[in-house]
């Protein structure tokens, strides 16, 4: 009777250690895959911010540098007109052009005092220096995520996840991969 006790005593115990096991390896497949879960929305989350981000940039720079622009095509207009007044000799035409020249120049050099590294190159950096944090923000999420993916399909291809995660239909999980149009950086135009 007393080797019965201890038979299924024994039997109890390896029956809990099994059963907590089972329970430990379930819980640490679903920790990996919920931080998997959670590294990709992450990197959505960057994605987002990319994609609000950078239309609003970019009309912002356009809009700061319209008047700039149009500033400088204006005294590039004008000084070709003025030396097209000239070779041809219409002295009338090379004055009138002249005195548009020097109020274009006049308020080009307003702008050059009152922003003396001219506003659009500022925002121009600004831009780049905003899709260059933005895209490395994407690059760290992505690496997270990997990093998140890689534990996880680790765990459920080694013993003992791999019993649970195939009777549980666990499956592995895809990494993040550029695709092959994406190896060449985004081009930004105005």
């Amino acid at each position: 009777m007393k080797i019965v006790l201890i038979t299924v005593g024994a039997l109890l115990a390896i029956l809990v250690v099994f059963i907590m096991m089972f329970v430990g390896v379930n819980n640490k497949i679903i920790d990996r895959d919920e931080a998997a879960i959670q590294a990709w929305a992450n990197v959505e989350t960057v994605l987002q911010r990319r994609y609000d981000l950078i239309p609003n940039l970019v009309n912002t720079v356009k809009g700061f540098a319209s008047h700039e622009k149009e500033l400088l095509t204006e005294v590039t207009r004008l000084r070709s007109q003025w030396g097209a007044a000239k070779s041809a000799g219409n002295n009338a035409q090379s004055v009138k052009t002249a005195g548009m020249l020097e109020g274009a120049l006049g308020r080009l050099m307003v702008v050059v005092e009152k922003y003396p590294d001219i506003k659009s190159n500022q925002n121009f950096l600004a831009l780049q220096e905003e899709l260059s944090g933005t895209e490395n923000r994407i690059s760290v999420e992505r690496r997270r995520y990997n990093e998140a993916v890689a534990a996880y399909n680790k765990y459920i291809r080694k013993y003992p996840g791999s019993i649970l995660a195939g009777m549980k239909g666990y499956e592995r999980k895809t990494p993040f991969e550029s695709a092959p149009e994406a190896a060449a950086a985004p081009v930004v135009e105005f």
